[in-house]
């Protein structure tokens, strides 16, 4: 069985940009599992229409990047997810990179397939998780600290009003009664753009679904509290 390691082969990615990237991933998934509470009552009510119906969700996923006042990509990305209320959440990068993103629940797993490392962060009581733990269902800090809006039909802006959820603002995007895109712009003012494809919300998921075994010979790395 693999263990911990102080001292990898290679050395993980550690760069904080990258890792907020990580965590605002898994965020913005679970966000989709959760109810929304009211801050703008008209679009909010709306929006939990949409949303409480959403027990489960899988599907493909293409993802554009881009730097602040570019025209041009900066990084693009494609994969498969799956979201399960209220806590589960799976987002899998085949192309370029090959990584791996699981909520299992407990704790948020980043398997880095390429460099053969796994880091491990604690779901609850981590404050660069609080965006995660306020997005998955705690309705009565989400009225305080979000404004939502509708900006067009099947468009949702959500403006956070307190707190630092690592983004300026996420646009959930609706057609045909499924969700179909997230738009982020996050702290630096960089724009992700989030298509989802082939959705499915019928296909029946588990908690068993989103188990995380850690890989023999991968390097481990801890950051609990």
């Amino acid at each position: 069985m693999a263990s911990a390691k102080c001292w990898p082969r290679h050395q993980p990615k550690t760069d904080t940009t990258y890792m907020k990237k990580v965590l605002l991933l898994a965020a913005l998934g679970l966000c989709l599992v959760a109810g929304i509470a009211r801050s703008n009552e008209s679009a909010t009510e709306q929006l939990i229409v949409k949303l409480e119906s959403l027990n489960q969700l899988q599907g493909r996923f293409e993802q554009t990047q881009f730097a602040a006042d570019k025209d041009q990509p900066s990084a693009l990305s494609s994969g498969h997810f799956k979201l399960l209320k209220p806590m589960y959440f799976l987002w899998d990068i085949d192309s370029p990179d090959n990584q791996l993103i699981v909520a299992d629940g407990e704790h948020l797993w980043h398997h880095d397939r390429d460099l053969e490392t796994v880091t491990r962060r604690s779901v609850a009581g981590h404050d660069q998780l609080s965006p995660l733990q306020v997005l998955a269902g705690d309705r009565a800090i989400l009225s305080e600290r979000f404004e939502v809006s509708r900006t067009g039909e099947g468009r949702f802006l959500l403006v956070p009003i307190k707190g630092s959820p690592g983004f300026r603002s996420l646009t959930l995007v609706f057609a045909n009664g499924q969700i179909s895109a997230m738009e982020v712009n996050d702290q630096l003012n960089q724009q992700l753009f989030i298509q989802l494809r082939d959705v499915d919300s019928d296909t029946a998921l588990m908690p068993a679904d989103f188990g995380f075994v850690h890989p023999e010979g991968a390097d481990l790395f801890y950051h609990d509290q």
